[in-house]
């Protein structure tokens, strides 16, 4: 899937997870480090989003690893598992980069691409409903996100939520003020001259 993809993605599996974690579901930290784990399984991929920003990085981890590869794959999986429980970063850290990171899994796991889940060796798995960049990725994209609002026992104000991060300005009962008069026209006086003068 394409990048902005799996940034919607990476939102939509913590906005889903963060209620069973006892977690807010719309914590602008949380849904950041969940988009930059929807990112970052690409970090395989040197022209990708995250491969560009982190080039030396992504060359490297694609000449040993290709696209697709190892952090792709089940090992990813266990990797993932791992940076939860050995308390390596704080748990408010680790649970929405694993959110973002497993979602990006998911998507890919949805083109017919697929994964190399048993990486290094030869396979794909893939459940292909959509091309990558086709017309239908955003919908399946939308899908998802509809599926995960919907999963929320108790759906917070999503315009509070976004007014508190500075991305939306809440709509508000007070009139807008007036707009200022226009400003008053300059009169010109002239001199009537007699038209018999003008003749002269």
């Amino acid at each position: 899937m394409l990048a902005g993809s799996h940034v919607a993605l990476g939102a939509a599996a913590w906005i889903a997870v963060a209620p069973h974690l006892g977690r807010p579901p719309l914590d602008a930290e949380a849904l950041a480090l969940a988009v930059a784990g929807g990112l970052l399984p690409d970090i395989d991929h040197p022209k990708s989003w995250v491969g560009r920003r982190l080039r030396p990085v992504s060359d490297l981890v694609a000449a040993l690893f290709g696209h697709r590869g190892v952090t792709h794959s089940l090992l990813a999986l266990l990797g993932c598992g791992w940076l939860l429980h050995q308390g390596v970063l704080p748990a408010r850290w680790a649970e929405p980069l694993v959110a973002g990171y497993l979602s990006h899994l998911l998507g890919d796991l949805l083109t017919p691409a697929g994964l190399r889940l048993l990486w290094p060796f030869r396979g794909t798995w893939a459940l292909p409903l959509c091309r990558a960049g086709s017309p239908f990725e955003p919908l399946v994209v939308a899908l998802i996100l509809v599926a995960a609002w919907s999963t929320l026992p108790d759906r917070p104000d999503a315009r509070a939520a976004l007014h508190r991060m500075g991305l939306f300005i809440a709509g508000s009962t007070e009139p807008l003020p007036p707009p200022p008069p226009p400003p008053p026209r300059r009169r010109v006086i002239g001199l009537a001259v007699p038209f018999a003068a003008r003749q002269a």
